[in-house]
Order: C-alpha cells, then sequence, then structure tokens
C-alpha cells in the first residue's frame, strides 16, 4: 500500500512542478510582451518620460524574480518589495500631481510612509538572512541528506 500512495505522492509532486514551470512561462510570456509593447509606445513617442522609465523598471524587476524562481524555486519576497516600492515611487511621481489639494498632502504622506515601512521591511528581510539564514535553507540540507540516504541505501 506505501508503494502505491508513494507513486501517487511523485505523479502529484510531478503535476505541480509541471504547472509551476508553465505557469512561470505564461507570466515570463506575459512580462516580456507588455514591456516589449511599452518599449514600442515610447518608441513611436520620440522619448521616455520618468514615468516610462520607472515602469519599464517594474518590468524588469518583475522578470529578475521569475528568473530567481527558475534557477532557485525560491519565490523573493524582497523582490516584491522593490516592485512595490518602485511602483509607489513612479506614483509618487507621476500620479500624485493630478491629485485635489485637499488630499494630496495626506496622499503624500501615506504613500512616502509606505516607502519607508517597506525599506525597513527590505532591510530586515536582508538582515536577518545573513545573521539567521532562510527558511528554505535547513529545507535544502534535508532534501540533500534524504537524497544522500536514498542513493546509499541502494548500493
Amino acid at each position: 500500500m506505501t508503494d502505491y500512495s508513494d507513486k501517487i505522492q511523485k505523479f502529484g509532486d510531478i503535476l505541480v512542478e509541471v504547472f509551476h514551470y508553465l505557469a512561470l512561462f505564461v507570466i515570463g510570456g506575459t512580462i516580456v510582451w507588455s514591456a516589449v509593447l511599452e518599449y514600442l509606445h515610447i518608441m513611436e513617442g520620440g522619448h521616455a518620460s520618468l514615468k516610462d522609465i520607472l515602469l519599464l523598471f517594474i518590468y524588469l524587476e518583475l522578470g529578475a524574480m521569475i528568473g530567481i524562481y527558475f534557477k532557485t524555486h525560491r519565490l523573493p519576497v524582497q523582490f516584491l518589495i522593490f516592485i512595490a516600492i518602485t511602483a509607489l515611487t513612479r506614483h509618487l511621481v507621476i500620479d500624485v500631481q493630478k491629485v485635489t489639494d485637499n488630499f494630496h498632502l495626506l496622499l503624500l504622506l501615506a504613500i512616502v510612509s509606505a516607502i519607508v515601512a517597506l525599506s525597513f521591511a527590505a532591510l530586515v528581510l536582508s538582515y536577518t538572512a545573513q545573521k539567521y539564514g532562510r527558511p528554505d535553507d535547513d529545507l535544502d540540507v534535508k532534501v540533500a541528506d534524504r537524497h544522500d540516504s536514498d542513493s546509499s541505501n541502494v548500493m
């Protein structure tokens, strides 16, 4: 019975991994497609504004996040934080100018506070990763040990 459940478990693991790769290819393709269309739109305009450049940085960070996930099988939370900081900065620089005077100061303070909080979160994540390691580091060691013990049992 355990042999049958092991086969089902392995098949389920394969299906999950196939889904992850397929989803990553779709998301990665969508990012590239969107970035190329945005770049062509910029080229049609004859110049790039700060808004356009910051949007291209967001696409770059999303693409880098997908690439890191492909290489490490980890979703880097820090990249999500960097993307959020870039998006808020873009909003701060571009869209806040269009807001009415009544909410201008409160909106400005809220966006700046969010950027400071996200920056602090990125700092804490970097510090704790260097000082204590990442939670997945222990999993990598356990998986490596399990593979080593599996291969030693075969001999």
